[in-house]
């Protein structure tokens, strides 16, 4: 199994409710993905305890089954909307993927 999990810094918000329903709007579309791409076995999104966190905001869990199913995510016209949305949304990215 592989495991690819990914961080994300959100963008500064005027408001902590703003940044709340942008958390929460990408939470949604990152679950969504577990509908849409079959290759993706387990999906886990989860936030930091506080908006005010000093690193990132949001820790996206993914398990396929080999590395030949996650390339198959990486470029799924799903998956791609979603990097069109986290670009609108936040900051930075960090990424790890490993065998487990």
């Amino acid at each position: 199994m592989i495991n690819h999990t990914v961080l994300f810094k959100m963008k500064d918000f005027d408001s902590s409710s703003a940044k709340k329903e942008a958390i929460e709007k990408l939470t949604a579309a990152l679950l969504n993905l577990k509908n849409e791409i079959s290759e993706l076995k387990h999906i886990e999104v989860n936030q930091h305890y506080t908006l005010d966190a000093p690193s990132f905001d949001i820790c996206l869990v993914t398990h396929f089954e080999n590395i030949d199913d996650l390339d198959v995510y990486r470029v799924h016209p799903e998956h791609l909307k979603v990097i069109d949305l986290v670009k609108e949304l936040t900051t930075e990215r960090a990424a790890v993927d490993f065998n487990f």
